[in-house]
């Protein structure tokens, strides 16, 4: 079903698309070196940083998924994990974060480069590419999935102009824009999420009453479980070990975060944006569980749902049958969905032609290119990476639902694997080159035989919860790699640590 759009929601919608474009332009003319365009001359203030990372992390995905955890069993449960997505990011300042700033580095897996070889930095490189863009493909498929459904647009056109306008302002602005158009658009779907708050509220009988009645009847409010489970993925261990595993492979190895702390001017300012930006998202996912609960409680007693529909889509729901009309609510809410979409494909587009370019094309000049020309090369890869999701999101239209969540959890594969090679460079000086790419094979085959299985192995029934995925990918990688240290010697042009 079409959602009502009156002319106040039109307008807003509008304002919003026009104002990420807006800011690209704006930024265009600081673009003159490769250093400005990809990481903004290194001087973007850290609170700016900070919106960024929050932005850029919550993905629709996000936005939708998280109240359908809140208007299931687990209420807020979640928050478990979010405290061990605060601690990982603990560790990245006191352990990656240092490494990060011991020269002027482009991308997170120069240290690859200069501890093992060259090779493992163009694996690891080609690793996230890869991944990144499969996984942020299928987000884009999610995003113009929802746009079909609210707006009734065929799914090309809705991923069309997602994607394209999301190139616009990254082609033209570079990183500036990228970090700016993310704290506006954090800013949007904040705003937005906290006026559905009020909205579901509103429709409660007795209010916020009705809500703390139903929520404390239906064990909503609980947060800690001590269970210790490797298939239950709310526990306070899965929470602390694996969200904290998880987060410091996703922000402590991952370019598209990395990319954000060398654009600051300082160490301290890039640990300052990490912390923070783990307290706000705690705040984050409290507010979107909110979101959740509050639904169950509306559901209950004052509306019902359709006949087997999924969790992540009883937000939409709401927002298409129960949103007051034409007073701009419905508008911002899907501002905020194009935000949440825009933020993650945005950073993904510009630190894929990032990897791209300082990990794999300029090594390989034997005459560095001129400034304009890398400007232009860079330019050119993020258009391109652009088309390649689109294409992607295009593509997954023909997978059943299975298929696209399973592409969804290798395109995570990445994080463990690269965790495990960090941590061989920055804590082992034995481990050689060799060692550490056999360690990423064997952790990478581990981590999809633990998901699918293997054709000749019967289907087994234990299936890591994704909180331990991280974790395990990490562990077999960094052990494997301890052991082909000592089984295989060390070839002769190994870089010595």
């Amino acid at each position: 079903m079409r959602i009502p759009l009156g002319i106040i929601d039109i307008v807003v919608l509008v304002v919003a698309v026009f104002l990420s474009i807006a800011i690209g332009l704006k930024f265009r003319g600081k673009n003159n070196s490769i250093e400005s365009y990809l990481l903004g001359d290194r001087n973007l203030p850290w609170w700016a940083i900070l919106g960024s990372i929050v932005a850029t992390e919550t993905s629709i995905v996000t936005v939708l998924s998280i109240p359908g955890q809140g208007f299931g069993d687990s209420g807020f449960k979640f928050l478990q994990l979010a405290l061990g997505f605060l601690l990982g990011r603990i560790l990245v300042v006191v352990f990656l974060l240092p490494q990060y700033f011991r020269g002027k580095l482009m991308s997170a897996y120069e240290i690859l480069g200069v501890r093992f070889g060259m090779q493992t930095k163009h694996v690891a490189s080609v690793l996230f590419v890869v991944t990144r863009n499969l996984g942020d493909g299928l987000r884009l498929f999610l995003g113009a999935m929802v746009l079909k459904e609210l707006l009734g647009w065929p799914l090309l056109w809705s991923a069309v102009t997602i994607g394209v306008i999301t190139m616009l302002y990254t082609y033209f602005g570079g990183l500036r824009s990228v970090v700016w158009n993310d704290c506006v658009q954090f800013v949007i779907y904040i705003v937005g999420s906290i006026a559905t708050v009020f909205v579901i509220v509103s429709y409660l009988p007795e209010g916020w009453t009705s809500f703390f009645e139903f929520a404390k009847a239906n064990s909503k409010l609980t947060i800690i479980d001590s269970r210790f489970s490797l298939t239950e993925p709310f526990t306070l261990w899965a929470g602390l070990i694996g969200g904290a595993i998880l987060s410091l492979g996703s922000h402590g190895t991952d370019q598209m975060m990395v990319q954000r702390y060398l654009s600051a001017r300082s160490q301290r300012d890039a640990a300052r944006a990490i912390l923070g930006s783990g307290i706000v998202v705690f705040a984050q996912f409290a507010l979107f569980l909110l979101i959740g609960i509050l639904l169950a409680c509306y559901y209950s007693s004052q509306a019902t749902l359709p006949e087997g529909i999924r969790k992540d889509e009883i937000f939409t729901h709401f927002m298409i049958h129960s949103f007051p009309q034409n007073t701009g609510l419905i508008g911002l809410m899907l501002a905020a969905i194009l935000a949440a979409v825009m933020s993650t494909l945005s950073s993904s587009l510009s630190a894929s032609a990032s990897s791209v370019v300082s990990d794999l094309w300029l090594p390989s000049c034997r005459v560095p290119p001129s400034a304009s020309r890398q400007l232009w090369t860079t330019r050119l890869l993020t258009v391109f990476f652009g088309g390649l999701q689109i294409a992607i999101c295009i593509w997954a239209s023909t997978f059943n639902e299975s298929v696209i969540d399973n592409a969804l959890k290798i395109a995570g594969f990445s994080s463990g694997i690269l965790l495990g090679l960090f941590a061989l460079a920055v804590f082992t000086k034995r481990t050689h080159q060799a060692a550490a790419l056999g360690g990423a094979f064997i952790g990478l085959l581990a981590m999809l035989f633990v998901q699918f299985g293997l054709p000749w192995v019967p289907v087994w029934g234990f299936k890591l919860a994704y909180p331990w995925l991280a974790v395990f990918g990490s562990v077999i990688t960094y052990l494997s790699g301890l052991v082909l240290s000592v089984l295989i010697a060390p070839a002769h042009e190994v870089t010595s640590s």
